[in-house]
């Protein structure tokens, strides 16, 4: 029996479903994260001939993109949150790094949706429509000097001039005048067709009177910089944004009203968290696969290392986290599905703990493989690399833990 799936529930429609996707990101995706991993260059992760585009061809094309888009626009209409879950755990078994490519892809077109203007809304469709990966979004919010702080929406900072925004944009007309930069942890930011940007409407308002705008990253004004060379999740293009007196028309502005916009901030942090949570557990099961099938077949003292009791604690351990990690991010994600606003200190919650249970159990994993575990010979060093990110991504880890301590008093 060794490793079992506790949601005795799950039909045989799930079943397939997570089977048919584990199949297509083990087959396709594991092997191009690694590939891309090895390049020396970030540059050369999103070359021409780069394989990355072609891991987004084949993943539009069975339409793992637009999974959670509504029928109507052309989405698979995903109703079913518990399966959503289970797709995102075999992405971050797979790959952390395409994971949150693809994720962080379609955040603009989600929030088209919820555009007045038909020409926005119509991003979505196209979107949708998308089978060869050409439309790919980006999360445009960190910049030089705030980060997580954007997600904190409450207490004395968020209404402190001293923390205002660094990109702003100022209404002319019907148009809004869009100034500043993102920083180099954007996500798809140097390769992004569109972007969900993050913006301060009122500087001396501090963040509190921000605004979230879908901006074609084709227009006039905009420039990209490098793509950042990082320690981790090489796969995953990131860079910044600039933005320089960039016209953009009034209707693309899809939130700008305090109120509403805290909502909106509140309710994306908490489906971004979600996934985080979901993708990592995925990312926390690979490590444990890992260090299990070495320790049966790694001898030292003339048995394998499996019968050590060390190792075994290790291991035994290592399992119990992940499966405390699994149900806890997917209750988190049936929960919010259904609760409006969603409880974002939950989310906070699967992120936090998933994140930290992948990095804790791929740090053991290293331990059980020994040296061996810190040569790039092994997947096991990939994944630890890939983990580590996910403790400051979406979210520092310790900032987020504040925001959802203080809702625990509401």
């Amino acid at each position: 029996m060794a490793l079992a799936e506790l949601d005795i529930n799950l039909t045989d429609e799930q079943k397939a479903i997570r089977d048919e996707a584990r199949r297509f990101f083990m087959d396709v995706w594991r092997p191009a994260a690694v590939q891309l991993d090895k390049l020396a260059d970030p540059q050369d992760v999103i070359a021409k001939d780069s394989i990355l585009w072609d891991v987004l061809r084949k993943t539009h094309e069975l339409g793992y993109h637009k999974r959670n888009f509504p029928e109507e626009i052309g989405g698979l209409g995903l109703r079913d949150p518990l399966l959503g879950a289970l797709i995102a755990e075999e992405m971050g078994y797979a790959s952390a790094d395409l994971a949150i490519c693809v994720g962080a892809g379609s955040m603009p077109y989600t929030m088209a949706m919820l555009s007045p203007e038909p020409a926005v809304q119509d991003l979505a469709r196209q979107y949708c429509a998308d089978d060869e990966g050409k439309l790919l979004g980006c999360w445009a919010i960190t910049e030089p000097d705030h980060g997580s702080d954007w997600l904190i929406t409450r207490g004395e900072q968020y209404h402190d001039p001293k923390c205002a925004p660094q990109v702003t944009a100022v209404l002319d007309g019907d148009e809004y005048i869009v100034n500043g930069q993102k920083s180099a942890w954007v996500s798809n930011g140097t390769i992004a067709t569109h972007a969900a940007l993050f913006m301060g409407l009122d500087q001396s308002r501090g963040m509190e009177n921000c605004g979230i705008a879908i901006v074609p990253l084709d227009l006039p004004g905009i420039s990209r910089g490098k793509p950042l060379d990082k320690l981790g999740q090489r796969a995953l293009n990131q860079g910044e944004i600039f933005f320089d007196d960039v016209r953009l028309p009034k209707g693309y502005v899809v939130c700008q009203e305090p109120a509403a916009y805290q909502l909106m901030a509140g309710s994306i942090l908490a489906g971004a968290n979600a996934f985080m949570g979901t993708t990592f557990v995925g990312v926390a099961q690979a490590a444990l696969d890992e260090a299990l099938e070495y320790a049966k077949q790694r001898v030292q003292g003339g048995r394998v290392i499996f019968d050590h009791q060390n190792v075994k604690l290790k291991l035994f351990d290592m399992f119990a986290s992940v499966e405390a990690a699994r149900s806890l991010s997917r209750r988190v994600s049936v929960y919010n599905s259904v609760t409006m606003p969603p409880a974002l200190h939950y989310s906070i919650a699967s992120k936090v703990f998933a994140t930290e249970t992948a990095f804790r159990v791929a740090s053991q994993a290293i331990q059980v493989f020994g040296g061996y575990g810190l040569s790039k010979d092994f997947h096991i060093e990939k994944i630890f690399r890939d983990a580590r990110a996910a403790m400051i991504e979406d979210g520092v880890n310790e900032t987020l833990a504040l925001a959802g301590a203080d809702r625990l008093r509401e």
